[in-house]
């Protein structure tokens, strides 16, 4: 479930032109009454789904909504905003969306609760995996909560855009996300005026990425999770959670700077530098992202690399580290 305005992590809305909406295929609208009719156990599903997190939302109109939301979320639309949905769920306007995102009484934390521990009771696994990773909404305007000009990993540059840092869940029998949380940089944080516009709450401070990353896996820990290792992408304030994670003798392999400084045999040198000593067939090529536009590639050890294509070049490589031998980390 998406959570209230100042969490919520929405992407951009509207087609650009006229023809753009002309070339733009009939959207495969969900009739939930012939799913109903063939007893489809998808459905059967989402109304187990739903008799969970139905209590979370206070009054009936609500927990209808939130359903409705839920069909609308898992459904064939490319676009999920207000609109799209609204069309998908055969409403004339987007403000019976807005409204469950905006002004009704419901608590997003305890949801997203719940819906970790349905993941968990799905296909929760002794090798489970955590992945931590950011993902960046690009905007046009100032006045989106958290929103200005950043770096985020899928764009490779400065973009005017909102940043989400995510954790999902990923066993043998799938992979789900489980938590999540919209970035607020300093310059937002410190701007009383521009917070209550956006309404981010007071209680809502600075974190870095790597330390709202932090605060997800100490969830996950507290929730006791049945997993091996945490793997990520590299967020600002990384340092810090692999201190952390070293602590609590977690497993884990995360992204870092080609930059980084790191120790081997009593001296300090680049992570650059340590990974160009590897012989090119200690390195494997591997796809980041499936269906991507920009299906931007990295490479790990395990296979042939390219001569061409060498560690050296790239941006970030990979700091792992196996600490202990349990596979939980401990809270």
């Amino acid at each position: 479930m998406c959570p209230r305005p100042t969490a919520t992590l929405r992407a951009s809305v509207a087609d650009t032109t006229a023809e753009r909406r002309r070339a733009r295929p009939m959207l495969t609208v969900v009739h939930e009454t012939s799913l109903q009719a063939v007893g489809d156990p998808w459905l059967a599903g989402l109304d187990q789904l739903h008799a969970r997190i139905a209590p979370r939302f206070g009054r009936a109109e609500v927990r209808a909504r939130a359903r409705r939301y839920v069909l609308g979320l898992l459904s064939a639309v490319e676009r999920k905003n207000g609109w799209q949905l609204a069309r998908q769920l055969h409403e004339p306007g987007p403000q019976g969306v807005q409204r469950l995102l905006n002004a009704a009484a419901w608590n997003a934390e305890l949801v997203r609760d719940d819906l970790r521990a349905y993941v968990v009771e799905h296909f929760g696994a002794p090798d489970g995996i955590l992945i931590v990773d950011e993902t960046g909404f690009l905007k046009k305007g100032t006045t989106s909560a958290g929103v200005a000009r950043q770096s985020c990993g899928l764009a490779g540059r400065r973009e005017n855009q909102q940043i989400g840092v995510f954790l999902a869940y990923a066993a043998s029998q799938g992979c789900a996300f489980i938590d999540r949380a919209l970035y607020i940089p300093e310059e937002w944080a410190v701007n009383r005026a521009r917070r209550t516009a956006a309404g981010i709450p007071p209680t809502v401070q600075f974190a870095t990425q790597g330390g709202l990353a932090q605060a997800m896996l100490a969830r996950a820990f507290a929730a006791d999770l049945p997993m091996k290792w945490v793997v990520g992408a590299p967020l600002a304030g990384q340092a810090t959670l692999r201190a952390w994670l070293d602590q609590r003798a977690c497993n884990y392999v995360l992204g870092v700077p080609a930059t980084q400084r790191v120790w081997t045999q009593g001296r300090q040198v680049e992570a650059q530098w340590l990974m160009e000593q590897l012989s090119p067939r200690a390195w494997t090529r591997w796809q980041r992202a499936t269906g991507a536009t920009d299906r931007r590639r990295t490479s790990g050890p395990g296979g042939p690399f390219p001569p061409r294509n060498r560690p050296g070049g790239g941006s970030g490589c990979s700091s792992g580290a196996r600490c202990g031998s349990g596979p939980r980390a401990p809270t």
